[in-house]
């Protein structure tokens, strides 16, 4: 059987007696103590005694009855208005003790109320931070309390426009494949090549979404190889170049490359640096009409090296833009599959540069108007000479 513990409220009123009780006895024995001594020196000293002659102070010795008669009143007058002081100190130490402590208790039971609500799944729950507690370590525990409060309730709701997402993304190509096959198996479509080739399209489809979504659920846990070394920054543009030539010339788009003189090497794993700036290159084709130009520029600045591709797309808002960064976010409100993508493929460059110590931005002047996303990476510790990484 459990026994029950004291609350903190009654701790604290506790450990205030405690010290009032200390104090107490403390001063009962500095008077008891010292009272006497003091009174002795007063009285037989040098001390002039105002109303009492020389010839009656020399009468008093501390055997004389008028000598004891004068401390035994002493000590009785001083333990009475020992007795009316304790007396009076211990009620304010009991009055200031209950509202001191209520007023530390009382923060910690309306967190821990709002912790049982969270626990229940209400996440909008918050605490007060009252105006007495602003800056003290009450204040700072409730805001704390309150940015957890805030994330946990921002994480649920991404978990919940995850699983909308996912639903969304995979109902299209199974909802194809489902209609192909059922009018195969009642005759109404022909088993020709075209046939074939389109639900071979929509099973690759399924295969690369699935394959984003692992690969995006390794690179926000921290836990994709990563094999950091010493790399060339105009390595990395090259083999994104590569990657993304083709498809910008079928658009009929100009892609353009500016990589700086003289650059040092960059703390990076070459293979996934290169994955992010064709991610980027990636979305600047899709989102800019023909004809239309996207350039990369690679320059120092300060202690990193800036990777930046810009686009005469259709650009994006402030509060668009705030949300590119996250899981299937598309800045059409449409979700059209015109553009193609699943939408994660910032979410993953943003991991991935992350992951190699890097920063990445975006901006836009305004619908309509291009944007500009950069990554920054960490200049090489020791450069070395490194050879080219295969694309």
């Amino acid at each position: 059987m459990s026994r029950r513990r004291l609350p903190l409220a009654g701790k604290l009123f506790l450990s205030y007696l405690l010290v009032v009780a200390v104090g107490t006895v403390t001063l009962f024995l500095a008077v008891g103590v010292a009272g006497p001594v003091f009174l002795a020196q007063a009285t037989f000293g040098e001390t002039p005694i105002p109303g009492l002659g020389a010839g009656a102070r020399g009468a008093l010795t501390p055997d004389s009855p008028t000598a004891r008669a004068i401390q035994q009143a002493f000590t009785a007058a001083m333990a009475q208005t020992h007795l009316v002081a304790v007396a009076l100190s211990t009620l304010a130490a009991i009055l200031v003790s209950l509202y001191v402590a209520q007023q530390i208790v009382q923060p910690l039971r309306r967190m821990l109320h709002a912790t049982r609500r969270i626990a229940g799944g209400h996440y909008a729950e918050r605490v007060i931070v009252r105006p007495a507690n602003v800056g003290d370590e009450l204040g700072q525990l409730a805001e704390s309390f309150n940015a957890m409060a805030a994330a946990l309730e921002q994480t649920e709701r991404r978990r919940l426009e995850l699983i909308g997402d996912v639903a969304h993304e995979l109902r299209t190509p199974i909802a194809t494949l489902e209609g192909y096959l059922e009018g195969l198996l009642d005759g109404v479509v022909e088993p020709s090549p075209r046939t074939w080739a389109t639900l071979h399209g929509e099973a690759g489809r399924l295969r690369r979404l699935v394959d984003d979504l692992q690969e995006l659920s390794r690179a926000e846990a921290r836990q994709l190889p990563l094999l950091v070394r010493p790399t060339p920054p105009a390595a990395i543009v090259r083999i994104a170049l590569e990657r993304t030539a083709g498809p910008f010339a079928e658009k009929g788009l100009s892609l353009q490359a500016t990589v700086a003189d003289g650059l040092p090497l960059v703390q990076a794993d070459p293979g996934r640096a290169a994955q992010a700036l064709t991610n980027l290159l990636t979305n600047a084709l899709r989102y800019t009409p023909a004809p239309g130009q996207v350039t990369v520029a690679v320059e120092r600045a300060g202690g990193v090296v800036r990777f930046r591709v810009r686009d005469t797309g259709v650009g994006f808002t402030a509060e668009q833009g705030a949300r590119l960064f996250e899981r299937f976010y598309r800045a059409e409100q449409s979700r059209a599959r015109a553009t193609g993508g699943s939408g994660i493929g910032l979410t993953i460059a943003k991991s991935l540069i992350e992951a190699m110590g890097g920063q990445i931005t975006a901006e836009s002047l305004g619908p309509g108007r291009g944007s500009s996303f950069a990554f920054t990476l960490p200049l090489a510790v020791e450069p070395a000479d490194v050879p080219p990484p295969r694309p």
